[in-house]
């Protein structure tokens, strides 16, 4: 009996081995959840939302789905299929758009007249930029959990607060008489 069950421990070991043969991975799943939820709302909603989605088990199960299946697929292939480019159609009020992402942002190609808008993350200053017709604008950068600078209508930056109030202000700023001028 204790031989069966020696056999049955080293099976487990060598099966063990070669699935996660030194696959710490990215963890593109348990991320991709998590950083939904940071947007979901207040800090307290996303604090709401983190406790059921341990309760739900939604992160234990993304956890195990990254350390058994998807960290082993990028270890031996390179990519995990999670952050691999993903494409969806969107039927706009006008047109239908074609919007594709990948790793560093979004393209989004209208239909109707082929124009095409890039929206580009730099992970080395946290920001977002857009690109059309080759022309690139800085347009955001985060700056930590609560502020991030925003593009004026002047071309400089100004710091927002992530709050109702910072919103509204640079929603009042960017709606100002002055913003037209620069259109």
């Amino acid at each position: 009996m204790k031989k069966k069950y020696l056999s049955l421990a080293v099976a487990l070991t060598l099966m063990s081995g070669l699935v996660l043969s030194s696959c710490i991975g990215s963890f593109a799943l348990t991320h991709k959840v998590h950083n939904w939820n940071k947007q979901v709302g207040s800090k307290f909603v996303n604090e709401l939302v983190f406790v059921a989605f341990h309760i739900l088990p939604v992160y234990p199960i993304s956890v195990l789905a990254d350390i058994f299946v998807l960290n082993s697929i990028e270890f031996w292939s390179g990519e995990n299929p999670v952050e691999t480019a993903q494409t969806k159609v969107i039927d706009g009020k006008d047109a239908k758009y074609l919007v594709e992402q990948d790793a560093t942002g979004y393209t989004i190609t209208n239909q109707s007249d082929n124009t095409v808008t890039r929206f580009n993350f730099d992970a080395t200053d946290n920001s977002w930029s857009v690109d059309q017709d080759g022309m690139e604008v800085k347009f955001m950068q985060f700056i930590d959990d609560s502020h991030v600078k925003m593009l004026t209508p002047t071309g400089s930056f100004t710091t927002v607060e992530l709050s109702e109030q910072g919103v509204m202000a640079y929603d009042q700023l960017v709606q100002s008489p002055l913003f037209y001028a620069f259109k």
